[in-house]
């Protein structure tokens, strides 16, 4: 495991630093009402990247200055490598451009945080074993079976490019069609089961237009967000017959507004659980696919602490990001810079790893108690849901920032 590299900003050599030089995730700040700028994150500060390529310090065609990271990931990933190399040569201890960037440094504290990049497409997969088995369990009575199709292909749906918002945006309780079991017809309010849903968010940084193998796909992918795939269950459940979410999975979906790099994540690959029948051909990986990311899942009613609800691994899924952008590609569907993939559900093979309020609640049979001494069988307004995540190395992590976000009441 690669131990940390030490930087000029001191602040980066902490061992529970976020953002350590290893890491240097990429995202867009603002600050007084001005337009957003790309800019890497290094400790407590952000480095503004807009105003290097600005002062002729840094040249990739503008695309620093575009104010997203969508025009360079278009660029390629020997341009990717080329900035990553060059920052960090420039912020490593005893680098002598101290004089040149600190003018271009600003604490994260005093910065607010967009969108990273323009989200072209979005697309949900279905994809831990464990969140399959027990949604099973808890909305069919099964034993823990999966679809005939489940261990064979990686199972997704298309979702909603234009409702994929930053964290620190808040959420709208969707209003929907609602039908319970004892009910003759639907009535139409706002959803009772609204849900969270722990995912990671891959982010193809390069287009094709036709069927791509698993090794190009892994290399297609700039980066991963962690991803909150809220879900109001009970109107998921009326309407998912035959055809699958719909609604029910249109009102929000949340992102972190960091980008950590496939580079920076590449000293923590490690291999998918051993297969239970044998992939096709086109989906077998050449070597370890996916990572080990620590993640967890906390929930702050309006009047009191958080109290963390789930704590889960990236590790534990079925089909990698590259498996399931290698699948996207078979129908000849084109992938554009921006797409994001999002990995499903993360649960792993404990209760306290599941995750989702339906899984942890056992479909709201078993509420969750909070630290406050309030109980929660699914997330209510006025709550505030925050994912975090990082990948642990030999003193020092790579960590992603929060995904949180606070439910608002429905407008109707």
């Amino acid at each position: 495991m690669t131990d940390l590299i030490r930087s000029w900003v001191e602040s980066a050599n902490a061992e529970t630093a976020e953002f350590p030089l290893n890491n240097l995730p990429y995202g867009v700040f603002a600050r007084d009402g001005k337009p957003g700028r790309c800019c890497t994150a290094i400790g407590t500060h952000v480095l503004d990247l807009h105003g290097l390529e600005e002062a002729g310090v840094l040249d990739f065609g503008g695309t620093l200055r575009s104010g997203d990271w969508s025009a360079f990931m278009a660029l390629g990933k020997p341009e990717w490598d080329r900035l990553r190399g060059w920052l960090l040569t420039a912020l490593a201890e005893g680098a002598g451009a101290e004089s040149t960037l600190s003018p271009h440094l600003q604490a994260l504290s005093d910065v607010q945080l967009l969108m990273p990049f323009t989200v072209t497409e979005f697309t949900d997969f279905y994809a831990s074993r464990h969140h399959a088995s027990n949604v099973g369990r808890v909305l069919r009575g099964t034993n823990g079976e999966v679809p005939p199709n489940w261990l064979h292909i990686p199972i997704g749906y298309n979702g909603r490019a234009s409702s994929v918002a930053v964290s620190g945006t808040d959420v709208r309780r969707p209003m929907g069609q609602l039908k319970a079991k004892d009910e003759t017809m639907p009535r139409f309010g706002p959803s009772e089961q609204f849900d969270f849903e722990l995912e990671f968010g891959a982010i193809v940084g390069q287009p094709s237009g036709g069927m791509i193998d698993v090794a190009t796909a892994f290399d297609n992918i700039f980066g991963y967000v962690l991803l909150n795939d809220w879900s109001a269950r009970d109107i998921q459940a009326w309407e998912f017959q035959p055809l699958g979410p719909f609604q029910s999975k249109a009102a929000a979906t949340t992102i972190s507004p960091w980008i950590v790099t496939a580079a920076a994540l590449e000293p923590f690959r490690c291999a998918a659980a051993e297969r239970e029948v044998p992939l096709l051909d086109y989906l077998q990986e050449n070597g370890p696919m996916l990572y080990d990311v620590e993640l967890e899942v906390a929930l702050a009613p309006p009047s009191g602490e958080e109290t963390v609800v789930t704590r889960s691994n990236y590790k534990h899924m079925y089909y990698s990001a590259a498996q399931q952008l290698t699948h996207h590609t078979t129908s000849g569907c084109p992938m554009r810079v921006g797409d994001l993939l999002g990995s499903g559900t993360i649960s792993g093979p404990e209760k306290l790893s599941r995750g989702c309020m339906i899984e942890l609640t056992w479909n709201g049979q078993e509420p969750v108690q909070l630290s406050s001494g309030e109980t929660r069988a699914y997330i209510e307004d006025g709550d505030t849901v925050t994912i975090r995540g990082h990948a642990q190395g030999n003193g020092f992590r790579v960590g992603f920032g929060a995904c949180s976000n606070r439910v608002v009441p429905s407008r109707g």
